[in-house]
């Protein structure tokens, strides 16, 4: 999940733009975020005519942006954190820049591609849309992705995960996080559709990896915040009573939601 982008509601689709919900976690965030697939950047890169610009919105760490760097000439990316945007990964062909989703600078016409990556749920809808459509050049392509909830290679290890994220911190989530995952397809979005091929986000990760992971969440900042407790310490004594080694790597898995439009002409 990045940063989202502004602090308004959408009269048209009720999705609210929230406060930043990341800043603070930022660095866990550079560090513990899975990484998207590889073969999703080569597949985007192949449905546009050509690859001068893209525009990674709400780009957090940079996670999208750097895997675009490898087949766009030029990629400008934006995040209304600016946390986020100190914790990114620099890239000669990357411009980091703070700003908001609705507000890019970008020239009209100028974008070859635009991504949000598991950001989209954050955005003011109406108003990203509009400025997608003043950017995107002639045939360019809006991508948006969103994963769902961790599961892990055990059915324990898989249930520690959904206590920790339901039942502890099931109040602590902002507004518009239930629209991560599979909730993507039923958000608005005017745009000609494009069948894509399905996409699987896995990582190996240790114990700690997965610990980690679970300090970035919004959720658990919010949870430490507001009982001045933290409760990843007992989490993590759940995982360890079912990992094995520590060390050891397991498989985790997140269900992933690829769409692409392209603006009606």
């Amino acid at each position: 999940m990045k940063s989202n982008q502004q602090d308004s509601l959408s009269a048209d689709n009720g999705v609210r733009e929230s406060g930043d919900h990341f800043s603070i976690q930022a660095a866990d965030y550079a560090t513990f975020r899975p990484h998207y697939p590889a073969a999703l950047f080569a597949f985007l890169a192949s449905l546009v005519p050509r690859r001068e610009l893209a525009w990674d919105c709400a780009t957090g760490n940079g996670q999208a942006a750097v895997p675009l760097a490898r087949y766009f000439s030029r990629v400008v990316a934006t995040d209304i954190s600016a946390s986020q945007i100190r914790h990114a990964e620099p890239h000669e062909r990357i411009e980091y820049r703070v700003g908001r989703a609705d507000v890019s600078g970008l020239p009209a016409g100028s974008i070859d591609l635009v991504t949000v990556a598991q950001a989209l749920h954050w955005l003011n809808l109406s108003t990203f849309y509009s400025e997608v459509e003043r950017v995107l050049a002639p045939n360019g392509l809006l991508s948006v992705w969103s994963y769902g909830s961790a599961s892990v290679d055990t059915d324990a290890l898989s249930e520690c995960v959904t206590h920790l994220e339901r039942d502890i911190l099931g109040n602590h989530w902002p507004e518009g996080r239930t629209l991560v995952g599979a909730a993507l397809r039923d958000l608005p979005f005017p745009f000609e559709e494009l069948e894509s091929p399905a996409f699987t986000l896995e990582a190996a990760w240790t114990l700690d990896q997965l610990v980690g992971y679970t300090r970035s969440w919004s959720a658990t900042t919010r949870y430490v915040a507001e009982h001045g407790r933290d409760p990843i310490p007992d989490f993590e004594q759940a995982l360890r009573a079912h990992w094995g080694d520590p060390a050891s790597r397991r498989v985790v898995h997140w269900p992933f939601v690829l769409r692409l439009g392209r603006v009606r002409r």
